[in-house]
């Protein structure tokens, strides 16, 4: 089994080490990890606002976030939903190796590093490594759990709950991979992302920042948010991680091999 700790990372892991970290990274073995690490089979940049895969698009590969955010969107009528939000060590496309297009775009949130995996190695993965397929499988399943939270929080928050909960969910979902963010957590997000990804107007999210420096929770500046009290925080989001599946009453133990 792996000695590496909460984290993933390393120089021997450095595309996918922080795959599942906090998680089911923890069943597997070196054999495993390295097998992991090979299905990378090219490595990509791509500037901010620079479009992934676009809605319709035929994809042939899938890709695994190395450094940087990324943003699932939808566009209509001209107006940008934000739906989702993903931290190295996501695999964010597994779903098009089996849809083979997306009903959404990816887009880079700042400059991002991505691995990329063929399908035809997927393909491989699901006859030679069950282990490893179920493991994608469980990946694509947290990414709905989020969802799921996503949607219901729009309905139960108000604007400034809901900008708190999202930077609740992304520290502790930094915290699972190894990478604990103190009194800052950076991001490259602007206030009309906050708006896109909460469902409000720009004003309104402008309001929301300026009453969560009102109260003290926290400050929102550039995209980075700034707090002396995350626990104070996330009791004001109303965050409860279970979702997540890291520790807590859905942390995967037995059965999962």
């Amino acid at each position: 089994m792996m000695t590496e700790g909460k984290t993933g990372k390393s120089d021997r892991y450095p595309l996918t080490g922080d795959f599942l970290a906090g998680r089911l990274r923890q069943h597997f073995g070196e054999d495993d990890l390295s097998y992991i690490e090979g299905l990378v089979e090219t490595v990509d940049h791509h500037e901010d606002g620079e479009q992934l895969i676009a809605r319709g698009d035929i994809t042939h590969r899938s890709t695994i976030l190395v450094e940087g955010f990324i943003f699932r969107t939808i566009t209509r009528d001209d107006k940008r939903f934000i739906v989702g939000v993903h931290i190295p060590g996501d695999f964010v496309d597994l779903h098009g190796f089996a849809l083979k297009r997306l009903d959404h775009n990816l887009v880079a949130a700042g400059r991002i590093e991505v691995g990329c995996v063929s399908h035809d190695s997927l393909r491989k993965v699901l006859q030679d490594r069950p282990n490893i397929a179920r493991a994608m499988w469980f990946a694509t399943l947290l990414d709905a759990a989020i969802h799921r939270k996503w949607i219901q929080i729009l309905e139960q928050l108000d604007a400034p709950r809901r900008i708190a909960h999202l930077y609740a969910e992304l520290h502790h979902r930094f915290d699972l991979i190894g990478r604990q963010m103190n009194r800052a957590l950076r991001t490259p997000f602007t206030q009309l992302d906050l708006a896109d990804m909460c469902g409000v107007s720009a004003i309104h999210a402008n309001r929301a920042v300026g009453k969560l420096r009102e109260t003290g929770i926290a400050e929102i500046r550039r995209g980075d948010l700034y707090t002396d009290d995350w626990d104070k925080l996330k009791q004001f989001a109303c965050f409860d991680p279970d979702y997540l599946y890291g520790d807590g009453p859905l942390l995967l133990r037995e059965g999962w091999e």
